[in-house]
C-alpha cells in the first residue's frame, strides 16, 4: 500500500513538472491557432479515451483550458479584424455616395 502511494506521488510530481514545462514552452513561443486547436483535439481525445490517473486527467484538463483560451484569443482577434474591415468598407461606400 505504501508503494502505491509512492507511485501516485511520483506520478503527481511528473504531471506537475510536465505542466510547468508546458506553461514555460507556451510563454516562450506562442501557439498559432491551428497548433492550439490541434493540440486541444488531442487533449480531448486523451480525456475521452480514459485510462489516465486523476492527476493526469487534471493536468490534461488544465492544458485543454489553456489551449481553449489561446484559440478564443485568436478567434476574437480575427473577429475584430473582420469587423474593422467591414466597418471600413461600409464607411468608404457611404462616403462615396454622399459626394456624388
Amino acid at each position: 500500500m505504501a508503494k502505491a502511494k509512492t507511485d501516485d506521488a511520483a506520478k503527481a510530481e511528473q504531471g506537475a513538472a510536465a505542466g510547468a514545462q508546458t506553461e514555460a514552452a507556451s510563454a516562450e513561443s506562442p501557439l498559432g491557432y491551428e497548433q492550439a486547436r490541434d493540440e486541444l483535439i488531442e487533449v480531448v481525445r486523451s480525456l475521452e479515451a480514459g485510462g489516465t490517473t486523476l492527476e493526469e486527467s487534471l493536468a490534461l484538463w488544465e492544458r485543454g483550458e489553456e489551449l481553449a483560451k489561446v484559440c478564443r484569443r485568436w478567434l476574437d482577434g480575427a473577429r475584430a479584424r473582420l469587423d474593422a474591415a467591414l466597418a471600413e468598407s461600409t464607411g468608404a461606400a457611404g462616403d462615396g455616395g454622399e459626394r456624388a
